[in-house]
């Protein structure tokens, strides 16, 4: 793995995303290992901020920890998202592919995992009166990856500014038909497994 392409490009994109973006498309300098890393780190943090932030802005049980569900709280929401906004793109003219919008979604990560690995370490040594700091510094590394996010999305769709908000209104109701559409298939599933257990149970009983 190389420097540039984990830290020194995704740091150039969030200080211009604009061309930043437009280098990440149009020269294909944006890396799917370095996506695939930042999710990964991302999932990591997740994991790691419920088991050692601070207690004073820790609202969690240690204890409690259940790393698949933290997981899985980072990867569903991204993944249909991505999926959402892929669907909803191809419909509106958008030149981004399924793997450069997931693969930019996975970049617009990169401030909110470096002030969330530093924010640990910053819960564990601030007072309470100081505990606003910590907040402040969270909710700006959540503004900046939603920076990068809106400015990857008008770059690599090349969308105009209204194209782009009005896409992203679509892709929110596009996201909340795909939960429906999963929880309904799973409902299906465990029904159908619920049926094939109540008649393999009947005939052990009958015939057994």
């Amino acid at each position: 793995m190389k420097k540039e392409d984990l830290w020194t490009f995704p740091l150039y994109i969030l200080m211009h995303p604009i061309d930043g973006f437009d280098e990440f498309k149009r020269y294909k300098r944006g890396k799917l290992y370095v996506a695939i890393t930042f999710l990964v780190l991302m999932a990591l943090l997740s994991i790691l901020k419920y088991q050692y932030t601070g207690f004073i802005v820790n609202e969690n049980n240690p204890q409690d920890l259940n790393s698949i569900k933290e997981i899985a709280y980072i990867l569903a929401p991204l993944l249909i998202f991505v999926i959402g906004n892929w669907s909803v793109t191809t419909l509106l003219d958008g030149k981004g592919k399924l793997k450069e919008i997931f693969m930019m979604t996975c970049y617009a990560l990169f401030p909110m995992i470096v002030i969330g690995y530093i924010n640990i370490i910053i819960s564990n040594i601030v007072s309470i009166p100081e505990a606003d700091f910590y907040y402040l510094f969270n909710g700006f590394g959540i503004f900046l990856t939603a920076y990068m996010l809106f400015i990857g999305l008008i770059v690599i769709h090349e969308y105009t500014l209204m194209k782009s908000l009005l896409t992203i209104l679509f892709t929110i109701v596009a996201m909340g038909v795909l939960i429906f559409i999963g929880l309904l298939f799973f409902d299906l599933i465990q029904q159908i497994f619920g049926f094939l257990y109540a008649i393999i149970k009947e005939i052990s009983l009958r015939y057994f």
